[in-house]
């Protein structure tokens, strides 16, 4: 059995991973909230369309350096540490979104506006490149075999939980200013937050030990991290496989945290602050779904769970759409919940995943390219391409029927996937010494 911390000591870093992981994604959801704002402030005025799509386009960008931090801090975490990478992590984070609230206006300094935008939201995205997976397995290392979703879905949950309080934000600032005072400076508050939030971040991590696991790496003799070349040549089949699921964790995630808001402004015509007030709910259901469902994936195991999200979002995605476009706040608080059961699903099991598909020598590092590749792929591109997507089909469904689609094939990766509940993290070498890892199918025991 893996040694692991006592209740109080896993209490303590549960709290600090999911205090760090709120703040670092408030930083990094607030840019979708404003999207609206901000394709008026940093683009030319004239085609609103094109300036949303500009927009997600830089908010594309963003994702795109996601798998270059992943692999950077990945490597160093594997080296140096979780808790050292972790600090690091959120005091980017916080120093980029400061600086958006910042930047002067199109209006103002013209072309540099957006190439300053974009430069900001690309160092927030290398940052958070090395913050989700890092923080999971922080979390994970640190638990016991038999309830490591349960406490992994804790990060999850501060995610969702992360971005209501940015739509919160968001609306609260829509009701206490008026348009004109939210294009001129109300839109910078959020951002400018971000700073006091990160030294709080930064000193909460600050003062966490490192996991045991990653400990015994450490005091094992000879230990040496692989470089990423090899840990790509060890691991590249569950890195392959694991991504192609991600993939439809990394779509509902945004296609329901940040498009919703988009599409029931833009498209249906709902008032902004209905819209931002119904988001609240749906994400605060979210957040507070993750748990129970943390609690199923140990029990049921993680291939039904992986099954479950994909049938939840397949079968759901296009009557959630439909509900949307009635346009009152609460269809589309229960349009957004319909989503919220997929997305919450895949988000809990793939958090778990993460850790117990990789030995412990790579797991930051394998765990953290894997995901962010996903994400960067589908996730970064997911408001632009549902944005596109209606555009050029003139079809309000296209997004969910793209969902639906992802969903399928994620299925069909289920099916070829090894179940990992209750593997032993102090069995796992590395994956030259004991193959694929796929023949570690243990029965799935002490449940809770």
């Amino acid at each position: 059995m893996t040694e692991h911390a006592d209740p109080a000591t896993l209490r303590k870093v549960t709290t600090a991973a999911v205090a760090g992981t709120m703040i670092e994604w408030f930083d990094f959801a607030i840019y979708g909230f404003m999207a609206p704002i901000i394709a008026v402030t940093f683009f030319p005025p004239g085609n609103q369309l094109a300036g949303l799509l500009q927009t997600f386009a830089i908010f594309a960008v963003a994702f795109a350096l996601r798998p270059v931090g992943g692999a950077y801090f990945g490597l160093m975490g594997d080296r140096l540490g979780r808790k050292r990478v972790l600090a690091l992590t959120v005091l980017l984070m916080s120093a980029a979104t400061a600086a958006i609230g910042l930047l002067p206006s199109h209006h103002a300094i013209g072309i540099w506006a957006p190439i300053l935008l974009t430069v900001a939201r690309c160092v927030q995205g290398f940052s958070a490149g090395g913050e989700y997976a890092g923080a999971v397995t922080y979390v994970i290392e640190h638990a016991p075999d038999h309830r490591r979703s349960r406490y992994s879905s804790y990060m999850p949950a501060a995610t969702f939980a992360s971005f209501a309080l940015a739509a919160l934000c968001s609306y609260l600032l829509t009701v206490l200013l008026t348009t004109d005072q939210m294009h001129a400076w109300g839109w910078r508050i959020p951002f400018l937050i971000a700073a006091p939030l990160g030294l709080v971040a930064l000193y909460i991590r600050h003062r966490l030990d490192e996991s045991p696991l990653f400990q015994q790496v450490l005091d094992a003799p000879a230990a040496e991290h692989s470089p990423l070349r090899e840990t790509l040549r060890d691991e590249w089949r569950p890195m392959v496989r694991l991504g192609c699921y991600i993939s439809l964790t990394a779509l509902s995630f945004y296609i329901f945290s940040t498009y919703m808001t988009t599409f029931l402004r833009t498209v249906v015509g709902m008032d902004t602050r209905q819209v931002l007030l119904s988001n609240v709910v749906a994400l605060l259901a979210a957040t507070l779904m993750a748990p129970f469902i943390g609690r199923l994936c140990d029990r049921m195991g993680r291939k039904p769970t992986m099954a479950a999200s994909a049938i939840l979002l397949g079968g759901l995605s296009i009557p959630a759409y439909n509900l949307a476009s009635d346009g009152t706040v609460i269809a589309a608080v229960s349009a957004q919940v319909l989503l919220a059961l997929g997305a919450v699903t895949a988000n809990v099991v793939t958090a778990v995943l993460l850790c117990e598909v990789f030995p412990t020598r790579v797991r930051y590092t394998a765990s953290a390219v894997t995901y962010n590749i996903a994400y960067a792929v589908f996730g970064g591109t997911a408001p632009f391409v549902a944005t596109w997507l209606i555009a050029v089909s003139d079809n309000r469904l296209a997004p969910a029927i793209y969902i639906t689609v992802i969903a399928g094939i994620a299925l069909v990766v289920t099916m070829m996937s090894p179940e990992t509940a209750g593997r032993s993290f102090q069995s796992q070498g590395s994956r030259r010494a004991a193959g694929t890892g796929d023949e570690l199918r243990p029965a799935i025991s002490q449940r809770t």
